[in-house]
């Protein structure tokens, strides 16, 4: 049985298209002065940016947030 989590807004929704999200909203320059990580602002792409954010616990969360911050979810 599938327990429903009212409370999380990210539930169901994978960190792939979170990042794909950020990069058509605001492109690599602008994302990489949002939150200032190597992987956005050198030599960016997909593929890196999710390996080192799914090994980066304080990094996805400043992902996750402005994510949630862009759908203003959070104020």
């Amino acid at each position: 049985m599938t327990q429903v989590q009212k409370n999380n807004p990210l539930h169901g929704i994978k960190l792939q298209e979170i990042v794909e999200y950020l990069i058509e909203k605001y492109g690599w320059e602008e994302l990489g002065k949002r939150i200032p990580i190597r992987c956005f602002t050198n030599d960016p792409s997909l593929q890196s940016s999710l390996k080192f954010l799914r090994k980066t616990p304080w990094a996805r969360t400043k992902v996750e947030e402005l994510y949630l911050k862009s759908l203003d979810v959070l104020s």
